[in-house]
């Protein structure tokens, strides 16, 4: 008599969720950087609130280790440089001169840099566009604009007169993170950041080198898909 094999809902339902979770990997990450931008104002100085946003910014390194994780040897340098860029990020050490908190500033530059580079590898080097193609596409210009604010701070902590505070337009004199996030988007897309101004000419050319990062991204990802859609579209006769 042949045996008659029953599967629980819960066995067959995890490969479902582990399958949907990987398909999905990129729009994740997307929401995540994208909840991180909006919840940032907010959470960021309240009491709870600031312990939910370093579990948040902790998901996001998580996430982002996940994602670009395609091959073994990509995973182990991911993690190794996901280690000290989440401590960091849990700590949230002062910004000073200090030895230890350049050390943290340039480590988190490193593996935002490692992110956006395996990201961008796996995005252009596929040829049919999908929806996670464009998500990930979308995570690579989150990334670039919170990697930059992650390089002003740098500059900022080395030169503490790098940026310039309009007194009339903020409630402080010293520029923060959020400062650094709200200038670097603003320069990313062109429409400029009132209230704080580049005066050093470090700061003034990292911002021009985004301005144009910024545009060119656009035009080469614009082009990627246009390129793709044309290749893969029916023809006329069909």
């Amino acid at each position: 008599m042949a045996k008659t094999v029953h599967e629980t809902p819960q066995a067959s339902s995890r490969p479902g969720l582990a399958a949907m979770f990987a398909q999905h990997r990129f729009l994740l990450l997307f929401l995540f950087l994208l909840a991180t931008l909006i919840a940032y104002p907010y959470a960021e100085k309240s009491g709870a609130g600031y312990y939910v946003f370093r579990l948040l910014g902790s998901a996001i390194i998580g996430l982002s280790v996940y994602v670009v994780s395609f091959r073994r040897g990509l995973a182990v340098v991911t993690i190794l440089l996901a280690i000290p860029a989440l401590v960091q990020h849990l700590l949230h050490p002062r910004a000073d001169a200090s030895i230890l908190a350049l050390i943290n500033l340039m480590l988190t530059f490193a593996f935002d840099l490692w992110i956006l580079v395996a990201i961008f590898r796996r995005v252009f080097a596929r040829i049919q566009i999908t929806s996670e193609t464009i998500f990930a596409a979308l995570c690579i210009y989150l990334l670039n604009g919170l990697s930059f604010a992650s390089i002003y701070g740098l500059v900022a902590t080395l030169q503490p007169s790098a940026f310039l505070l309009d007194p009339a337009l903020n409630r402080h004199t010293v520029p923060d993170r959020f400062d650094f996030i709200y200038y670097s988007f603003g320069m990313m897309t062109q429409l400029g950041a009132a209230g704080i101004t580049a005066v050093s000419d470090q700061a003034r050319s990292l911002s021009v080198i985004e301005a144009v990062l910024g545009q060119l991204y656009l035009a080469v990802l614009i082009s990627r898909l246009v390129g793709a859609y044309r290749t893969h579209a029916p023809s006329e006769g069909q």
